[in-house]
């Protein structure tokens, strides 16, 4: 997914980029990062996501799990959830990122 449409969908994570902006695919990861050990996911459920999904990717699910912070319990358990169906080929962010981009500013927030 292009990085522009992710932070459309994520805004929340931006202000843990460096300088609070992000700009490249590795501010995202570096963000990603911060975000991960203020949600109390673990080094290990990361790093999983992280092999099984690919870096861009497993930053792109820490970055939704932010964004709905108030609905997720348990992030690590979350993630390690996304991760297994991942393994099994029964997860896509596709979903997951469209129903933000929706609920942060309907269909426009689709286009550009």
């Amino acid at each position: 997914f292009p990085l522009g449409m992710v932070l459309r969908a994520c805004p929340e994570i931006a202000m843990y980029g460096p300088g609070g902006v992000i700009d490249s695919w590795r501010d995202m990861m570096g963000a990603a990062v911060v975000v991960r050990s203020m949600l109390g996911v673990s080094p290990s459920a990361y790093q999983a996501a992280c092999e099984t999904m690919g870096p861009e990717n497993a930053a792109t699910a820490i970055a939704c799990i932010l964004e709905r912070g108030g609905h997720i319990n348990s992030p690590g358990g979350y993630l390690r959830d996304l991760t297994r169906k991942a393994e099994k080929g029964e997860f896509s962010l596709g979903p997951m990122l469209m129903a933000l981009l929706r609920a942060n500013g309907g269909s426009a927030a689709l286009t550009g």
